[in-house]
């Protein structure tokens, strides 16, 4: 009988385990310095065309006359809306309702020069101050660092300086960086303005911007909007302001307002639910256009479903680097339909947009992401015919002044252009 040997398996020879060394200091270097260099890049592609855009403002400057139109009113419930496209025209509205006040002032501004303009509304506050009525002024200490703070002190004026450094901004908190970007005036509750118009010379002649002015009940949208700004933000040595309530309901004239410090914004809202309920046309005008992807989303189903989408902004704005940051949505944007408008020879400030012949916004909130979902903003939502017809004038004069941007020739820019957009590109989300 044959012997059978078992025989034990064989298993490979364990190694000792392999111990990588990381050396985690150098890491870190390596990490920092790619973090450096990323931020680097598109901050000294900026710094580059701002300082191409400060030697070509210098040779050709935003001074070029452009059409304007009187003020113009409609009636919208019981108030009269009254359309301003023309700073001087605005400006002598907005002090004459001041001389006239007899019981109280709001005023709200983002920035406001010290030069002739100026100065004549501090007169003009101060003076109504003096006849007894009271007046309460808020202005942003940040827009305004370039004016001494002397210029604000007015005699008898209740003055809330909305300061300059907010404890948010370096850690990118939204609820404690955002500026007040509003620009408010209401008379004795019964006249108000609101816009994208800022107190100065500049803004009178050469700038083209656009305001309205209530007058009737419906001014208790901005008189309620300012006075819970001011609650919210006024220091001990200031006055709280009674909230009145309002017995009227107007669903067709509403006044939205972003609040960082609730995070609540609405303005936003509005925009895409109009966009979405669009059958006609859309009319945008913008100073500074730099969509985030909802909106952009928006205006091309409205172009793909046969929609006339038309987004108007300045050639060159004041701000060189938000209107590189816009241009990288042009390819998008034309490709999809939506047909481009620039104003030529000086600066669009306006913020508003018109849709259907029936939907109107006049307000402060550009469409981009400091004014959706930074800044404190208000904009008037208006379900009128009247004013959109007003509006729509007003968007057919500033499309006179500008020249219409092709998909032909967008795409044949010059090689160095589409370099200087791809590189500034990471900038989008602060601006």
């Amino acid at each position: 009988m044959a012997t059978v040997r078992l025989v034990p398996p064989r298993f490979p020879r364990l190694r000792k385990p392999v111990r990588v060394q990381f050396d985690w200091p150098a890491l870190r270097r390596y990490a920092t310095r790619g973090a450096v260099l990323a931020a680097a890049v598109p901050v000294a592609a900026a710094a580059t065309v701002m300082g191409l855009e400060r030697f070509r403002r210098h040779q050709y400057p935003l001074d070029e006359p452009f059409p304007t139109a009187p003020p113009s009113s409609t009636e919208v419930e019981d108030t009269t809306a009254t359309l301003y496209t023309y700073g001087a025209d605005l400006y002598a509205g907005m002090l004459e309702a001041i001389r006239g006040a007899q019981r109280e002032i709001f005023l709200e501004t983002y920035i406001w020069k010290d030069d002739e303009v100026g100065r004549q509304f501090k007169q003009a506050l101060v003076e109504a101050s003096a006849r007894g009525v009271s007046v309460y002024v808020v202005y942003d200490g940040f827009a305004n660092l370039v004016i001494s703070r002397r210029f604000y002190d007015l005699p008898g004026v209740h003055v809330l300086r909305f300061p300059a450094m907010r404890p948010g901004l370096l850690m990118l908190d939204v609820r404690r960086s955002g500026r007040d970007h509003r620009k408010i005036l209401v008379v004795d509750d019964e006249t108000a303005f609101v816009g994208g118009y800022n107190i100065g010379s500049l803004y009178a002649t050469q700038w083209r911007d656009t305001h309205l002015r209530l007058t009737g009940p419906s001014a208790w949208e901005l008189r309620n909007a300012f006075v819970d700004f001011w609650n919210r933000w006024r220091g001990p040595h200031l006055p709280v302001l009674q909230d009145v309530g309002s017995p009227l309901w107007l669903p067709g004239l509403r006044a939205a307002r972003n609040a960082p410090s609730e995070l609540v914004f609405p303005i936003r809202g509005i925009y895409l639910d109009a966009m979405d309920r669009a059958c006609s046309h859309i009319y945008i005008t913008q100073a500074y256009f730099i969509p985030d992807e909802d909106i952009q989303a928006g205006l091309l189903a409205a172009a793909a479903r046969g929609v006339d989408v038309r987004v108007l902004v300045p050639e060159r704005s004041n701000h060189v680097v938000a209107d590189w940051l816009a241009r990288g949505h042009y390819s998008t944007l034309l490709r999809g339909g939506v047909r481009i408008f620039l104003y030529q020879g000086a600066m669009i400030h306006a913020k508003t947009a018109t849709i259907d012949g029936r939907w109107t916004t006049v307000g402060t909130a550009n469409i981009d992401r400091l004014s959706l979902t930074g800044n404190y903003e208000i904009n008037l939502e208006v379900v009128d015919n009247g004013l959109a017809a007003q509006l729509e004038d007003a968007f057919r004069m500033d499309q006179s002044n500008s020249r219409e941007l092709t998909l032909a020739e967008w795409q044949h820019r010059h090689p160095l252009s589409k370099v200087a957009e791809r590189l500034m590109s990471p900038l989008r989300p602060l601006l």
